[in-house]
């Protein structure tokens, strides 16, 4: 009897399974060779803002980080519109990593929050690179004001509902979204009042135009050390290392109520992830070495190396935060 024997399966061509082999070859060379040579010119670091700020600073000491890439990193501030100049003309920029967007909370998060002519999604439109620098803001009082700490400012704010006011930089702005997170948290009656800087809205403080404000802890801490101002509480999670004697609100009785300030680097959408990688492990080398922390503990801030995926996932939870916020103070700037 004669035994059948089952057909062999049909197997693709050779000539096909060639030619998508070096079909995905032709993809995928060019990008990993791009990634390899990379950087091959000089990184353009955008700031959305004017020189000498808060947000300037931390470029020019990432420009002092990335030349061991092998090219030159060069500053080019793009103020106005809170930011969104500098954000859109990354997003709009080729996504090689020669364009960078240096930002901070405002840029990353609060302003896209607020504004729908801010002109740009930071989740969908950027690509994290790192997270640069953290920090908080400190709520403050004149030392003559009749509380000590911030539990006894809620109580206060509660028997006199609308009769506390707040200094703010501006409506839309993350000392205003601060206080409207106190105010709506703590379940006070507070005003805001906008000044045109952080320093006008301390000097309001100070002069008694007001009776407190949220600012940052660079700002703050000499006035304090002076006894100029009273610090009542840091917006931290747990106590920072910048002022440690400085209780939180949380301690205060206001549940999970954290405000943070920080500072990082983003691409274009689309950007290698062989590049951002690279950029990465650059940046956090760098923030490791104990100069550059030390300058950034200067500036009243602390180092964050960590992850590009990390530093997305931060971006997406702070703007869905200040979206929330936003939407429950009725808070719109267009």
């Amino acid at each position: 009897m004669r035994k059948t024997v089952p057909p062999l399966p049909r197997c693709r061509p050779l000539a096909g399974v060639l030619a998508g082999t070096l079909a995905v070859a032709a993809l995928v060379l060019p990008l990993a060779g791009f990634a390899q040579s990379y950087p091959d010119k000089p990184i353009r670091l955008i700031v959305p803002a004017g020189p000498g700020g808060p947000t300037d600073v931390p470029a020019r000491l990432l420009s002092l980080i990335l030349p061991k890439l092998g090219q030159p990193a060069v500053i080019e501030n793009r103020a106005g519109a809170g930011g969104a100049i500098g954000a859109r003309a990354v997003v709009a920029a080729a996504p090689d990593g020669y364009t960078l967007l240096v930002g901070n909370t405002s840029v990353f998060a609060v302003a896209p929050a607020v504004s729908a002519s801010a002109g740009y999604d930071p989740t969908k439109q950027l690509a994290a690179v790192a997270k640069f620098s953290e920090s908080y803001q400190i709520l403050v009082v004149r030392p003559d004001f009749p509380v000590k700490t911030a539990r006894e400012l809620v109580a206060y704010a509660k028997s006199h509902p609308g009769e506390l006011n707040y200094a703010h930089t501006g409506p839309g702005g993350l000392p205003h979204m601060t206080g409207e997170l106190f105010k709506s948290a703590a379940g006070v009656d507070i005003v805001g009042v906008p000044y045109k800087s952080g320093g006008e809205s301390v000097t309001a403080v100070l002069g008694g135009q007001v009776q407190m404000t949220f600012e940052g802890i660079t700002i703050l801490l000499p006035l304090i050390r002076e006894g100029r101002l009273r610090a009542l509480a840091v917006t931290s999670r747990t106590r920072t290392p910048l002022a440690p004697d400085v209780p939180t609100v949380i301690e205060a009785g206001v549940p999970d109520y954290e405000v943070t300030t920080f500072n990082g680097v983003a691409a274009p959408a689309g950007t290698p992830d062989a590049i951002i990688a690279r950029l990465n492990a650059a940046i956090n080398e760098g923030l490791r070495e104990p100069e550059m922390q030390a300058s950034i503990n200067k500036l009243g801030a602390i180092a964050q190396p960590g992850t590009a995926a990390e530093f997305a996932a931060f971006i997406a939870a702070q703007e869905r935060k200040w979206a929330a916020v936003a939407k429950a103070a009725n808070i719109r700037i267009d």
